[in-house]
């Protein structure tokens, strides 16, 4: 193999491995606590590189806040049972999480109770 293809090779290499490189830590959330709460799904993002559950929760006084949770890639969840309906807008769920270190109103997902009861869990967590 000559120098010049050897260096296009390496290129090419490392031009598709930097959006691995660019993935995010998950040091935001605490994997020392579980929180579940329960809400109404907003949005439930199928997408790359993390799908994304949006919903609605109600603090004790009854107002309602967005929160946003963070689950793993598509073609991951999928194996663990997650389609790209398992959620709609409307939805009340059950979900426990990993919260973000921040207090902000957000985490990583462990596990969901589907409207029809049926439970998925996340692939992705955070691993101690």
């Amino acid at each position: 193999m000559n120098l010049k293809a050897l260096g296009f090779a390496t290129i090419a290499a490392v031009a598709f491995a930097a959006p691995a490189f660019a993935h995010h830590s998950f040091a935001m959330f605490d994997p020392e606590k579980t929180l579940d709460i329960q809400g109404t799904v907003t949005e439930f993002e199928w997408t790359n590189p993390h799908c994304w559950i949006r919903l609605n929760v109600a603090d004790a006084q009854g107002k309602l806040a967005a929160w946003a949770v963070e689950m793993s890639p598509p073609v991951i969840a999928t194996g663990r049972g997650w389609r790209a309906d398992s959620l709609r807008p409307g939805d009340k769920v059950t979900i426990q999480i990993h919260p973000m270190r921040d207090g902000s109103r957000g985490g990583q997902l462990m596990a969901a109770t589907l409207p029809d009861g049926k439970r998925l869990v996340n692939p992705l967590q955070v691993r101690q």
